[in-house]
């Protein structure tokens, strides 16, 4: 697409998505984050299982028709490569994809934010959409159009490992 004189390239905006429990159905894997001996390894590894939230992929379709599409997770960045390989598998479009940093424990709500700061520089941000209802009113904060998706199951140990501990 060009600008005005066709010379000069104007950018879509930008449409963000989260993964778990916003495209990706996680509830087969939450088992990992139960009791006190949590296994974020194994929770992560199960994530190339997930199936695909028909809700939220209907908004991804429904926002690359007039938006570039890019994705802000909680997950760790070592799980870089499975997750371009998930969102390959559902035919989901492979924008910029933001990361937490291995090592990162922060709450969601503050790594997150971070993240869709980087990704959004310069850029117009037409609709971010989460799950965590700590993460949607952090961006709202900052003044974002945000969404809260619904549409997944709740989990108290997801929600835990966002907030509480940082690691999703």
């Amino acid at each position: 697409m060009t600008g005005q004189g066709g010379d000069v390239p104007v950018q879509r905006p930008l449409a963000v998505f989260d993964l778990d429990s916003t495209l990706a159905d996680v509830t087969h894997r939450t088992h990992w984050l139960e009791g006190p001996w949590k296994d974020y390894g194994s929770f992560f590894a199960d994530a190339v299982h997930d199936g695909l939230l028909a809700d939220g992929a209907a908004l991804v379709r429904e926002a690359e028709r007039t938006c570039e599409v890019g994705y802000v997770t909680g997950r760790p960045e070592w799980c870089r490569r499975d997750t371009l390989a998930w969102l390959q598998a559902h035919d989901l479009p492979l924008g910029p994809l933001r990361m937490r940093p291995n090592g990162d424990h922060r709450p969601a709500r503050t790594t997150k934010v971070e993240l869709l700061r980087d990704l959004v520089e310069g850029r117009v941000l037409a609709i971010v959409v989460d799950d965590d209802v700590e993460v949607c009113r952090a961006y709202a904060r900052q003044g974002w159009p945000v969404l809260h998706a619904t549409w997944a199951a709740r989990s108290d140990a997801l929600l835990q490992a966002q907030e509480d501990e940082g690691r999703t």
